[in-house]
Parts: structure tokens; sequence; C-alpha cells
């Protein structure tokens, strides 16, 4: 049998591939053939039967405990984007110049204890990326503003913080990843799924604005 892939293939993109998630979350369905396996299940006796429904107890609890581990992963990045916005803020004054920083930032960030969606959060990480340029291009402007000590430690904690923010979102990315994988393990953790009406969760999703300046030259 040939080879699927081939890397000596003449069919390749020359151009490259700009490639994007699809913001799009997925309900987890199953068919009458699930039904028919479960109604088998008991027909062969009770113990399969109680057997498949203890595994579907475990397979609830498994997702049980998933969802508070996206939670919790969620909460860890939310708490990194609160430190920047601080010390952005700090930041700010120190500069002081006409940087404002929104007051609808910092209410955003309080809902997302409540839980937010995945877009608002990824949303607000994109208006705090735009302060800390803004920032950046004033102290390209006022570059004795560099020397000062407080401005130097404060850009060096927000360098940090967008290190931790990105390490933080790669740790919520495999939870969801699991998340999206085990839904659709069948049987157990998918009719489970299926039942309670679970989708797929979205990864982390980087704004078209972060893309674009990635595209640009900096050396």
């Amino acid at each position: 049998m040939a080879n699927m892939l081939d890397e000596l293939s003449p069919d390749v993109r020359e151009e490259g591939l700009d490639t994007h998630v699809i913001a799009k979350r997925i309900p987890v369905t199953v068919g009458k053939g699930s039904l028919v396996f479960e109604i088998l299940l008991w027909v062969l006796g009770i113990i399969p039967g109680v057997i498949f429904l203890f595994m579907k107890i475990k397979a609830k609890n498994y997702f049980q405990q998933l969802e508070q581990k996206i939670q919790r992963d969620a909460s860890q990045i939310d708490n990194y984007l609160e430190q920047r916005v601080i010390v952005l803020s700090n930041c700010a004054k120190l500069l002081d110049k006409a940087i404002d920083l929104d007051k609808t930032t910092y209410e955003n960030i309080a809902k997302y204890r409540s839980g937010a969606s995945d877009e608002a959060r990824n949303e607000v990480s994109t208006q705090i990326d735009n302060i800390s340029r803004s920032i950046n291009v004033a102290l390209e402007n006022y570059p004795d503003l560099k020397a000062h000590e407080g401005i130097e430690d404060a850009m060096r904690q927000n360098l940090y913080l967008q290190r931790e923010i990105t390490a933080a979102r790669e740790l919520y990315n495999d939870t969801v990843n699991a998340w999206n994988r085990d839904v659709f393990a069948w049987p157990t953790k998918q009719i489970v799924a299926a039942k309670n009406g679970y989708t797929t969760r979205l990864p982390f999703i980087a704004s078209a604005e972060i893309k674009e300046q990635a595209k640009k030259v900096f050396f």
C-alpha cells in the first residue's frame, strides 16, 4: 500500500497556509445503535447492564471533574490578566501621558470569575495587548523615560506576565483538548455526553490584530 502522505509529492502550497481556529461548538449526539447497544447489554444479563451503568456514572464524574479543571485553568488566565492590567495601569500613571485604561476592562475581569465566555476572555486579552503596545509606543517617543526605575520594573513585570499568560493558555488548551476528545469516546463517554447535552469547547483564539502583528518584521 502506498503512503497516504508523500513528502516528495509535487502537490504542495508554495504560498503557505494561514490556519484559523473555527469558533464552533459541536453538540455530542449518538444514534439508535447506542440505544440498541445498551438494551443488548441488559438482555445479555443483569451483570453486563449493571457494569455499564457504573461505567456511565464514572464517566459522568470524570466530565464533572474535567469541567472544574477547565474552570480552574481559565481562572488562572484571568488572574494573570488582572495582574497585567494593574501593572500596566501603574506604568501608565508613571508615564503621566494620555493613555486611557478603559474602565470596562476591569469590569470584564470581575465578570470572568462568574464564568465568562471564551470569546469575552479573548476580547479583554486583546484590549490589554493594545494597552501594552500604547505604552511601548510612548516609551519609544520618550526614550529618557526608559531609565525610570519604576517604569523599567513595570515593563519587566509585564513581560513576565505575558509569558505566564501564554503558559496558562497552553494548559487551558490541553484541558479543552482532553474534553473535546473524550466527549466523542464511544460508547460510555459519548453516550453520557450526549445525554447531558455536552458540546465541544473552544480553545484560545488569537485575535486577527495579534496574528497580523506576528507577520511583521521586527528586526
